[in-house]
């Protein structure tokens, strides 16, 4: 009998409400279809706590379920400026923890009408600070902010990191590369006319590619003819597959590959993911 891939989940927000509400059963129904390794992310300073929770209580289902801290561009609106202190204390409060695997998800969006981009930018700069400070890998926004944040990066020593749901140019990824990042890839890959994130998923060195779901957001194709409300880790495998195929490599292989990636870009998940 042959025994499936293990796949990696970079990017999932479990603590959404779509997810929680069935949570035990999701990641089950995840871990048997060979999901072992889930990224939760946070996305405002009153989630901290339930991150780091939600990490050690499902671990039992997800042996690799590790959360980083970090303030989203899209909940600047209603974080604090204290938020940033906030941050910093639960930081240093978890870095004994090894589930704490870096900051994030922080980042820029120029896509979203509304969002004030100096606000954004002071949100930034500080976790970026803070990365610094603390030597923590982060994981990226970078929806049509590439270059802003390419800026930034630059200005600071950071130990590299993953661009979450990477769609920028071949010019930007080779930049996000070379300072130690990976780059996120999950269900838009999925659709037919997603020409460039395609050629992207062909073309960048296969050490560059991470796997991730973002659920319960873009979900893949299959789901919206489905018309499937939400986007979920037990659809990764399938996901994953398709990512590999359009890749033109063996499914084996290009889990292996994700799984060293996702080691080297948060140093602190390498040892979940070597078990």
């Amino acid at each position: 009998m042959s025994i499936s891939p293990s796949w990696v989940d970079t990017h999932c927000h479990l603590d959404a409400p779509e997810l929680l509400a069935n949570l035990p059963s999701i990641l089950a129904e995840a871990a048997q279809k060979g999901v072992q390794a889930i990224l939760l992310p946070s996305v405002q300073a009153s989630d901290f706590d339930h991150v780091a929770e939600l990490a050690h209580q499902y671990s039992k289902h997800i042996p690799g379920l590790v959360y980083t801290l970090g303030i989203h561009p899209l909940y600047i609106q209603k974080a604090k400026e204290s938020d940033l202190q906030v941050l910093q204390e639960a930081i240093k409060a978890n870095l004994e923890d090894p589930r704490f695997v870096g900051i994030g998800e922080i980042g820029l969006d120029y896509f979203v009408e509304g969002l004030d981009p100096q606000r954004q930018d002071f949100f930034f700069q500080g976790q970026l600070d803070l990365a610094q400070q603390y030597q923590l890998p982060v994981v990226l926004h970078v929806r049509r902010s590439q270059d802003v944040i390419l800026k930034a990066l630059r200005q600071r020593t950071i130990p590299g990191g993953i661009a979450h749901a990477f769609n920028g140019s071949f010019q930007q990824a080779e930049q996000f590369i070379s300072m130690n990042f990976k780059l996120g890839f999950g269900g838009a890959a999925t659709y037919t006319r997603a020409l460039q994130i395609r050629c992207l998923l062909k073309e960048l060195p296969l050490d560059s590619i991470v796997t991730e779901t973002d659920a319960p957001d873009i979900p893949p194709a299959w789901l919206r003819d489905e018309s499937q409300e939400f986007n979920s880790p037990i659809y990764l495998p399938r996901i994953a597959t398709e990512l590999a195929d359009i890749r033109g490599i063996g499914h084996d292989q290009f889990a292996l590959a994700v799984m060293q990636n996702a080691s080297q870009a948060l140093p602190r998940w390498s040892s979940f993911l070597a078990s």
